[in-house]
């Protein structure tokens, strides 16, 4: 239990897939939504909000701008007047470092980073008509004109539900602790198993404490025993309770051998976290670490240190304008455009935007093997349909 406490302690919360490079392309734009019109035959002015004063996350700023900077100089064909704004981690930041950049002519926002200060941009934009491809992956802040770059609950749970269902696993049974983040993420698995076709067994959640967890454990263990659950599905990440899940469960009668243990968030951040006894054989979402292997390359090539796992939502914002202006359309920076449903071929792979602000990625399914990650079924390269 010492060493599942200091896992817990060092482990890093979940942020949107470490990702990679690969072309990324467009369809036609349809016709003029919300947004600015522009002219492609000029370099178009893009504000890069990121928290570069911010004491804890100056270095993911660094991050940011490093590679949205190298999406920029990626493209061939469309000139990017890229203006970097320091939001100071904070909602009042962001305000105003919105209200500069629209003053100094910006058409589109990318960033910022966090949560609060995203819909505190997206406010100040949207008086002036301007889109905001936010960094955050919490859907609360997305709709109107702020569209949020970063992997969503609600993504993963489609993908790992999708997955299950076709492997025989989906009467699943939902663990999570009794707090608003986790209490999404319930969410977003439930709409997922009555979308797909498969089961909800049961949940159950626990108070988000240690003893909290081993309360909770024995009425855990009989409800999934009961329930008739071929599946656990734990929205706890690494530097949450999923440790302690992890070690408990097995010891009270769930596991490999009853329970295909599935989790809502990366298992693999960090890597000690793939010792774990109880997550060998587990399931989790992920971007292609091909991928994400050849972007951190480049990028290291580039500026002599691996990149931030957030670095890629840079690029890829980058890049998608860059792939809108490019098809020569005047309403290439509108919501309908952002919105084409064939999406962007991103640096982890096939991404797309929805009206609700919300996205979809392309992610691979991994399972732990020996304390190792193996892909287990590949992400999609590319979506099929239109956009919601």
């Amino acid at each position: 239990m010492v060493a599942l406490l200091s896992l817990r302690r060092k482990a890093l919360s979940l942020i949107a897939g470490a990702v990679a490079l690969v072309g990324l392309a467009a369809c036609d734009v349809p016709t003029i939504g919300g947004g600015p019109l522009i002219n492609t035959s000029r370099a178009v002015p893009v504000a890069l909000l990121v928290p570069k004063s911010s004491a804890s996350a100056g270095s993911l700023a660094v991050s940011l701008e490093n590679a949205a900077r190298l999406a920029a100089g990626d493209l061939e064909s469309v000139e990017i007047d890229l203006r970097v704004y320091d939001t100071g981690g904070t909602a009042a930041g962001a305000a105003a470092a919105a209200e500069q950049a629209l003053d100094d002519g910006a058409r589109i926002f990318v960033g910022p980073l966090f949560a609060e200060a995203a819909a505190s941009a997206g406010q100040v934009a949207a008086g002036r008509g301007v889109n905001v491809l936010a960094f955050s992956n919490n859907p609360s802040v997305a709709g109107g004109n702020v569209f949020i770059l970063g992997n969503t609950f609600q993504t993963s749970a489609d993908r790992l539900v999708r997955y299950a269902q076709s492997q025989g696993k989906g009467d699943i049974y939902i663990v999570h602790a009794a707090d608003p983040a986790e209490e999404s993420g319930r969410d977003a698995i439930q709409r997922s198993i009555a979308a797909n076709g498969a089961r909800l067994a049961g949940t159950s959640s626990f108070a988000l404490s240690q003893q909290g967890v081993i309360d909770a454990i024995p009425q855990i263990a009989n409800g999934y025993r009961s329930s008739g659950a071929s599946a656990v599905f734990v929205t706890s990440g690494t530097s949450g309770a999923l440790p302690f899940l992890a070690e408990l469960l097995p010891e009270n009668g769930v596991d490999a051998d009853n329970a295909q243990f599935i989790g809502l968030q990366r298992l693999d951040i960090p890597t000690s976290a793939l010792s774990l006894g109880g997550l060998q054989g587990a399931w989790f979402a992920t971007p292609s670490p091909g991928l994400t292997a050849r972007f951190n390359a480049r990028y290291q090539a580039a500026y002599g240190a691996l990149p931030s796992p957030v670095a890629g939502l840079a690029y890829d914002g980058i890049a998608a304008i860059g792939a809108l202006v490019a098809q020569g359309n005047s309403n290439a920076l509108t919501a309908e455009a952002l919105t084409q449903g064939q999406g962007f071929a991103g640096v982890s792979g096939p991404f797309r935007f929805f009206r609700s602000g919300t996205n979809e990625r392309g992610l691979a399914v991994a399972q732990i093997q020996n304390n190792q990650v193996i892909v287990i079924d590949p992400a999609p390269r590319s979506f099929g349909g239109a956009g919601l």
